[in-house]
Formats: structure tokens, sequence, C-alpha cells
């Protein structure tokens, strides 16, 4: 009897003992378990709403990429120079530009692309600009040859529409010499002259106001090449006596009067030559102030 009480008591404190052993909230496992580091999971990819900050290289967007980039306005040359009353150029500065230029003219065109083209071919050549003086008549004959000189970067003056003498005009003739040439510049190139010279050089006080009212700077010349005088002059001889004309007159500040003629053209590359010999530059009519 005893025993049997012994046994049953030894098997249920065993059964006590496995159960306490597996179970519960301190169990051996779990506490090991718990003290093992976590994974690091990478974190979750934004939200198709969520705002995505922009590269600073991110390219333009094609709204912006489609705007068309503002193109700089073209510099506008300084005014350096000025004319004097005997139509010599001189520094408005004269301790800080250079005074030993001379200004190059050509009168009485447009007339013919072979006399034209190479007077063009030999400014480019030395890197001087001139002021074309033309006539009106010849550009309604020749405006294509007007676009050439303005498109070559040349500088086109007024001269007058028919090449009479002004002085012994009446002031309605005048006036639409000068005028009717403005208008016609204005409409083949665009741009509207800012120079004037009367043909053989006479005026008046009228010629000279009408100049004045329509922005003109009245000028002459100082220089004369004498390339219009070449009659008693073997046409072999010509080139050369242009040459000489101008270096015997030559002074700083030179308004160098020449026309399209054919043998200043063969004449000029010499000439600008020697020129630059001498130590001459050639003025940009640009930089002339015309309101001085």
């Amino acid at each position: 009897m005893n025993r049997r009480l012994i046994v049953f008591c030894s098997t249920v404190l065993l059964i006590s003992l496995v159960a306490t052993g597996c179970g519960g909230n301190n169990s051996p496992i779990e506490s090991a378990s718990s003290s093992t580091p976590q994974t690091e999971t990478a974190p979750a990819a934004p939200s198709a709403s969520a705002p995505i900050p922009e590269s600073p290289s991110a390219s333009p967007s094609a709204s912006e990429s489609a705007q068309p980039s503002a193109t700089p306005e073209p510099t506008e040359i300084a005014k350096t120079y000025k004319m004097n009353k005997n139509y010599f150029i001189v520094p408005i500065d004269k301790e800080t530009t250079e005074k030993k230029v001379v200004l190059l003219t050509f009168d009485d065109g447009p007339k013919d692309k072979a006399t034209l083209e190479p007077l063009l071919d030999t400014l480019d050549k030395h890197q001087a600009k001139a002021i074309f003086f033309v006539n009106g008549y010849r550009v309604k004959a020749n405006p294509e040859l007007l676009k050439t000189i303005d498109e070559r970067n040349q500088v086109i003056g007024n001269h007058s529409w028919d090449h009479i003498s002004l002085k012994k005009e009446k002031a309605p003739k005048i006036k639409e010499q000068i005028e009717n040439v403005q208008a016609i510049v204005k409409e083949v190139t665009g741009k509207t002259p800012v120079f004037f010279r009367p043909p053989f050089g006479a005026s008046n006080d009228y010629v000279r106001e009408v100049a004045k009212d329509n922005g003109l700077l009245f000028m002459t010349w100082s220089n004369g090449s004498l390339d219009w005088d070449m009659n008693k002059t073997p046409e072999a001889k010509r080139p050369q006596a242009v040459i000489d004309n101008v270096m015997e007159q030559l002074n700083p500040g030179s308004n160098i009067l020449m026309h399209e003629l054919p043998w200043t053209a063969k004449a000029l590359d010499d000439l600008l030559t020697q020129l630059e010999q001498k130590g001459y530059t050639f003025v940009d009519p640009n930089a002339i102030d015309t309101e001085l």
C-alpha cells in the first residue's frame, strides 16, 4: 500500500517538472533567440506620390529646353574720333587714342561688280573699313551691289541722287537729292546713312542744313587721290599715280577721297601696304562721332 503511494507521487512530480521546463515566458530557448541581432532591412522605396528631389545635374525639362537662348545685342563701337573743320579725322581723347590714322572713302558708286569686288577684297585683306558714298540713280540700277557693300561690313554714305552740283540748285531740289538717297539706302539695306559728301565738294548753307536735318555728318575731304583726273595719264601708270598723289598729301587724320575706278582698285593693295609701313591704321567710320 505504501509502495503504490510512493510510485504515484513520483510520477506526478516528474510530469510537473517536464511541463515547467518546456513552457512559460522565461524559457531558455526564447531568451537566447531574443539576444540575437535582427537583420537590417532596406528602407522602403518612396511611394509614387512622394516628391523626388531634383538632382543638381538634371537635364532641363522639355519646356525649358524649348525656350530660345537669348541673343546678345551687337556691341556698339565706341565713338573715339571726330572730324575737324578741315575734314581731318582726329581723336576725341588725344592722350589715349591713336592719332596716326586715315579715313578711306570711295565715291560715285555702286558701279559694277568687276570694280567693286576687288576693292572690297583688298579692304578685307587689310582689315580696313571705308565709307562708300553712293549716288541714288546708281543704287536704283544696282541694288544688289549696294547690298554687297553692306553685307561686307563696309559703311554707306550719301552722295546725292544725280551727282549734280547742289550749290546751284534751289531748296526743293536740294532736299530731294539728299533725302531720296536716304530713303533708297534704307529700303535696300535697312540702314540709313549718317555721312554726306556733296558732289564736287560744292555746297551752300541750305545743303548743310538739309544734311544736318537728316542726321548726316557733312564732309568733303582733306586728301585727294586725283584718281578721277587721269585722262592725260597712260592707263598703265594710273595705279601708281593714285598712290603717289595720296602719299604726297599724307598727314595723320587724312580723309582720303577715291572713287570706284579700275585703276584705283588695282592701286589699293599697294597703297594700304605703304600706309601700314609708315605706321598708319585705318579708322573705322563707325568710330567717328557724327554729333560733334
